[in-house]
């Protein structure tokens, strides 16, 4: 396991002056008018704790979120959401993007819940999906009414080509990641993850010393970590888990600025992403106070261990308990906090 500290911290990085939301206010209102929200469970592992050497572990488990098994749930959701309440103009609110087709590269997560928040408000949903996404996603997907195009071999592959569809055919891009000129859509799929970050701040009975997040392109991270920040100030040292094959945030905070990692495909899929988004990074790199990578095998064997505890997920959702699994050393009095992101794949 690779570590890095942030040498950012508290400043961030120089030239990113875009940061992730951190009030969610606005996304806690809106998502209170969807009929399948409901506030996911923050366990507290005090048996797995003890194995790990440490004095309290909580996990947030998004494995139930809205029926679709992922925190992802609460970000395209919301950011779809926002443009339905913009475009209903006293409509039916389940029309009120009838006419709209929204399009997105996913590792699937994300796509699932493009497709879930298109379906509510009667839009299209497209996704383009990289060839190493499982095919268990591509059906979860197809279930829920999208139309699913393989492209790349790689997520940053299908991303391009979403892109150049959106373009050609005039759909709306709505991308869980951020670029210079495409900022603003996974913004706010970012600000919907802040429904998450304050549901914590109410379950947890006394802020965590360390809080671990794992990232892809960083947006949950990135969301999660900005709202901690606002509630609870530099208290918890915030921990930032990626694969050693996508270290997307630790080589862009390494070189000081935007970077592509390099690497093979990862068995944490949903974090296997090579360049990581602007809005994130720049969140992150004030926010996280450290970085660390892990391997396939950690991963594996990390998720082989909290399933022995009752927490069953896939090396993408454990990665910050395939962190700890791995040896990451906290001290015996470390209260930690990390997220449970997804359940297992046949789930």
């Amino acid at each position: 396991m690779n570590q890095l500290k942030n040498p950012f911290r508290g400043t961030g990085l120089p030239g990113l002056t875009q940061m992730p939301i951190s009030d969610p206010s606005d996304a806690t209102a809106l998502i209170a008018r969807c009929p399948n929200y409901a506030r996911t469970p923050l366990r507290n592992m005090a048996g797995l704790a003890a194995d790990l050497g440490l004095a309290e572990l909580w996990v947030k488990d998004e494995s139930g979120r809205m029926g679709l098994g992922s925190f992802k749930a609460l970000g395209a959701v919301h950011a779809i959401a926002r443009d339905a309440a913009a475009s209903a103009d006293g409509r039916d609110l389940s029309l009120a993007l009838k006419d709209r087709v929204y399009v997105t590269a996913s590792a699937g997560n994300h796509g699932l819940s493009v497709a879930a928040g298109a379906s509510v408000f009667g839009a299209r949903a497209v996704i383009f999906l990289a060839e190493t996404v499982p095919d268990a996603f591509a059906a979860r997907l197809r279930a829920k009414g999208a139309e699913v195009v393989r492209a790349g071999a790689h997520y940053e592959a299908s991303m391009v080509a979403a892109a150049d569809m959106a373009a050609e055919m005039g759909w709306t891009l709505l991308s869980d990641s951020t670029w210079p000129g495409a900022m603003d859509p996974g913004t706010r799929v970012m600000e919907g993850y802040l429904i998450m970050a304050q549901e914590i701040v109410a379950q947890i009975t006394a802020p965590p010393t360390h809080v671990l997040l794992q990232a892809g392109v960083g947006g949950l991270a990135a969301g999660v970590a900005a709202h901690l920040r606002a509630a609870w100030g530099d208290a918890p040292q915030i921990i930032v888990a990626e694969p050693n094959a996508a270290p997307a945030v630790m080589e862009s905070i390494r070189a000081g600025q935007l970077v592509t990692a390099q690497g093979p495909v990862s068995n944490m899929g949903r974090l296997d992403c090579k360049t990581p988004s602007l809005v994130a990074l720049a969140g992150l790199a004030r926010d996280a106070d450290m970085c660390v990578t892990l391997s396939d095998a950690e991963a594996t064997a990390g998720i082989a261990h909290v399933a022995e505890h009752g927490l069953a997920t896939t090396p993408s959702g454990g990665a910050g308990l395939a962190a700890l699994c791995a040896g990451l050393d906290l001290g015996p009095d470390a209260r930690v906090l990390t997220v449970l992101s997804e359940g297992p794949e046949d789930g």
